[in-house]
């Protein structure tokens, strides 16, 4: 599996740095992803908010301590069964609770602010999806940076099925590296 760490600094997107995922008995995802976040110079962060958007697989406590930890925001897609301190999980908010509201998960010693939208799938499917922060945006500004969020995920999805970035290009840095090279000729053709 590929960890990519993908800057957008206003109109500029940038795919900044990348490990890859080895399999059980190596660092996991979210270890890997959070060298990607100590590795981010701090000429990019020191005038701005930062803003971390990553996929539910990163939504652990240790991700979301490393982002705090410097001091960043983090948007990430959280699954549904995810317990709160009161025993409930989030799904059950969907029904009761209000968007934005402040939550406290389960060995998180920090309040994170949640919120959720129906991802439209294929065959007029819907799919209820969970989106928190360790900032309190408010519940519609939240599910905007959610979707942005499955936006860029949508991406890393096309380029991986649609130009064969899961053949080759996920299992070694130099498959890594062809597979870059190939697409920006063919960018450039």
């Amino acid at each position: 599996h590929l960890v990519m760490l993908y800057l957008v600094i206003g109109q500029w997107r940038v795919p900044w740095s990348f490990c890859i995922w080895h399999g059980k008995g190596h660092l996991s995802p979210v270890q890997l992803a959070c060298k990607l976040l100590a590795r981010v110079p701090k000429t990019l962060t020191h005038r701005f908010p930062v803003i971390v958007l990553a996929d539910t697989e990163f939504g652990t406590i240790k991700f979301l301590q490393a982002v705090q930890k410097r001091q960043w925001r983090a948007v990430v897609g959280m699954p549904g069964n995810r317990q709160m301190e009161n025993g409930k999980s989030l799904k059950q908010l969907y029904r009761t609770g209000r968007r934005g509201q402040q939550v406290r998960l389960v060995g998180m010693s920090t309040p994170l602010t949640v919120s959720w939208f129906w991802l439209k799938r294929s065959e007029r499917k819907r799919e209820l999806r969970f989106v928190v922060s360790t900032y309190p945006y408010s519940g519609v500004y939240l599910v905007r940076l959610g979707r942005q969020r499955w936006a860029i995920e949508g991406f890393f999805k096309t380029i991986k099925h649609r130009f064969s970035l899961h053949r080759f290009g996920q299992s070694t840095l130099l498959g890594l590296y062809r597979w870059l090279v190939l697409s920006l000729v063919a960018f450039v053709l």
